[in-house]
């Protein structure tokens, strides 16, 4: 038997151990090939009663009441009841279910669907398949999981045995599913980009680094498949998407994780203004779909997504420095003036190495734990963002936004660079900033801008944090929560 957390007594395995050999022996087989069933569990509770039904799940529940039994099978959309009679299933095959069938086995039952005198919808079951015997046996049916690690290890268990994670994983994968609905109606295609790329780019982070043995090169994980999707625009394709499992070699807290998902999209001829209107309507339209209102709570905080408010980025950074930090070009000057004001001590901000680096830690530290309501940033620094178009009445300033909602940041969005000249500029200055330490500027990508090169349209996109928008909408305190196998140590 496999070594795990569970404990499990030698009596209580060996005696599950003998039920199956006894299965085998009136069977010929213990699990079983397949079985026929009429109706998932969700779609028979919608059946009138006298409805013949063939159902199959794993069994929660078992109550045996001398001639009479009741139990509960599973699945991962619900229960339901059945019953069992010595005189309708006949002695033998009533015994022989009592004697050897446990909680977590999986059965077949067919019978009729009738209304118990408590009200309870109930399967009369008149023929039972013993499909599959479980040799471990299920948490404490009324305690649950309740252990955290063992809850993210054996996510199987958790979700077995705790209905809010059942409903909650659940919820998050139809969310996915509404999600590419959403892009497809919208003349949207899905495509797919590399995960193992020669140069990570498209976000400031770290990579995963990996070797090709036939190749005997080293590889990046992708951080993000933006320049590949906006090289997808550039081949002709006009709107595209991607489900895109990202990787960042970065801090673990409650809303970061080095492995994650997002969906990337890109619209030629759209700019950053359509992509917000758009990135909230995709937001209304999944809370409608996966909540059914537009009012939620999120960890004690009432949220309204009816509306969101306007906050200008660059605006609101001037008015805390009480400078323009747009005048900025000397990462030292910078850095000296934020010890100078107390803001930070120098030991705290000694190793941010770029303008980029030091600009965006004030912002951590001082601006975005206080956004809560549903709120787009706009108007950004041109040295954030190297990728995003520059602003047509100010080059210094980019047409990006950002969705926060409790302190979290959502999304990340903008008309994009389409310019070769700038962009081979900004990509130089990011080089710099790597050469001056700065670990999570962008990697530049030449073979990108030779792309460009050749000519791209007009292009807006953004990337979404799926499973930080799933925290949200299904009030999780962390991303593991929304995760159905979450990176363990």
């Amino acid at each position: 038997m496999a070594e795990n957390n569970n404990t499990i007594s030698t009596n209580e395995l060996q005696a599950r151990m003998q039920k199956a050999e006894n299965i085998r022996a009136r069977d010929g087989v213990v699990w079983k090939d397949k079985y026929e069933r009429t109706h998932k569990i969700v779609d028979a509770r919608n059946l009138a009663d006298g409805t013949h039904v063939r159902l199959c799940g794993r069994v929660t529940a078992l109550r045996w009441l001398g001639k009479l039994m009741f139990g509960r099978i599973y699945d991962i959309e619900g229960e339901i009841q059945f019953s069992m009679s010595r005189e309708e299933l006949g002695e033998e095959q009533y015994k022989f279910m009592k004697a050897n069938v446990d909680l977590g086995d999986f059965i077949g039952i067919d019978g009729e669907l009738y209304h118990t005198t408590a009200g309870e919808l109930t399967v009369r079951v008149t023929k039972y398949d013993i499909l599959a015997k479980a040799l471990r046996p299920l948490p404490e049916k009324f305690h649950g999981l309740t252990d955290t690690e063992t809850r993210y290890r054996q996510r199987y268990l958790d979700v077995i045995s705790n209905p809010e994670s059942r409903n909650v994983l659940l919820g998050r994968f139809k969310m996915t599913q509404y999600w590419r609905d959403f892009m497809n109606k919208n003349g949207f295609l899905e495509i797919e980009t590399p995960i193992l790329q020669n140069v990570a780019s498209g976000a400031a982070a770290r990579p995963f680094t990996t070797h090709h043995n036939t190749l005997d090169l080293d590889f990046q994980l992708r951080i993000s498949p933006e320049l590949f999707l906006k090289m997808a625009i550039g081949a002709g394709f006009d709107r595209v998407y991607e489900v895109a499992k990202d990787f960042r070699n970065e801090g673990m807290d409650a809303m970061h994780l080095q492995e994650f998902t997002m969906v990337e999209w890109y619209a030629a001829y759209w700019d950053f203004h359509k992509n917000i209107k758009f990135t909230w309507d995709l937001i209304q339209e999944l809370l409608m779909k996966c909540r059914g209102t537009l009012q939620i709570e999120y960890q004690g905080t009432n949220l309204d997504f009816s509306s969101y408010e306007m906050v200008d980025y660059t605006a609101k950074m001037n008015e805390l420095f009480g400078c323009n930090i747009l005048d900025f070009d000397d990462v030292n000057v910078l850095r000296q003036k934020l010890v100078d004001d107390g803001m930070f001590p120098m030991s705290e901000i000694a190793d941010l190495m770029s303008i980029p680096a030091l600009v965006d830690y004030v912002y951590k530290r001082k601006i975005r734990g206080d956004i809560v309501k549903p709120t787009f940033l706009y108007n950004y620094p041109a040295y954030m963002v190297p990728l995003a178009r520059r602003n047509n009445d100010d080059v210094r300033r980019i047409d990006m936004y950002q969705l926060l909602v409790c302190g979290a940041e959502i999304c990340k969005g903008y008309s994009e660079l389409v310019n070769p000249i700038q962009q081979l500029a900004a990509f130089e200055e990011q080089a710099k900033n790597i050469a001056g330490g700065d670990e999570e500027a962008f990697n530049p990508d030449n073979d990108f801008v030779r792309a460009m090169e050749h000519g791209f349209p007009p292009i807006s996109g953004v990337g979404v944090g799926v499973d930080r928008l799933a925290s949200i909408i299904f009030d999780q305190p962390t991303l593991r929560d929304v995760i159905l196998f979450p990176m363990m140590k």
